[in-house]
């Protein structure tokens, strides 16, 4: 079967493709306005994209051509923390993806401690055993969208933490401590699951 996307509504190309490209990392970004207030909120269009300098990328829609609080923060200050998500913190992260008004501070809806930060102003996730903080370098509008559109944003990071926990010598991560979790379709979720090794030629 083929779908011409210019002739399908938002729901069904959001299924098509959420459930196709998997499994997704999280970046849950914590993020802080103008005036002071804290956001917290789980992106699964997310990713590294380079490390010479080191890039993340992440997505955030715009629902009924509404900016979510994550991305008005962030164009506002400049500034974002991705808080890797682990198995542990699932449930947390979930809270913290509930449309909430602004003035609420996910951090305390969720039970997650804030940390302060070395070289931004939005707080990390204590919680999290692995942490970027970022600053804007990029964004992108999506052109031509039909039902609010999404913006891509593209962040430098500008200071790593890493829990001892998670680390192995040379700068190699522990999978077996780490217990990374991954975005799928709906209300799925996935761990890492069997591990394979292919040597390049």
């Amino acid at each position: 079967m083929q779908f011409n996307p210019a002739e399908m509504d938002q729901a069904a190309i959001y299924k098509l493709l959420s459930g196709a490209v998997i499994p997704r990392p999280i970046g849950w970004i914590s993020s802080i306005s103008a005036d002071g207030l804290v956001n917290l909120a789980p992106f699964s269009f997310f990713n590294a994209i380079g490390d010479d300098p080191p890039h993340v990328m992440f997505s955030t829609v715009r629902t009924n051509d509404r900016n979510k609080d994550t991305l008005n923060n962030v164009l506002e200050t400049k500034q974002f923390v991705v808080n890797m998500v682990t198995e542990d913190m699932v449930v947390q992260m979930n809270k913290t993806a509930e449309v909430l008004p602004h003035q609420i501070n996910e951090f305390e809806i969720a039970g997650l401690t804030q940390a302060p930060s070395t070289l931004v102003k939005p707080p990390r996730v204590k919680e999290s055993p692995i942490q970027f903080e970022c600053e804007l370098v990029h964004h992108y509008v999506l052109e031509n969208a039909k039902f609010g559109g999404a913006v891509l944003m593209v962040g430098k990071i500008v200071m790593f933490h890493f829990d001892e926990s998670v680390l192995l010598e040379n700068f190699k991560i522990n999978m077996e401590t780490y217990k990374p979790v991954a975005r799928l379709a709906g209300s799925n979720y996935a761990k890492l699951g069997e591990m394979f090794s292919i040597k390049r030629n």
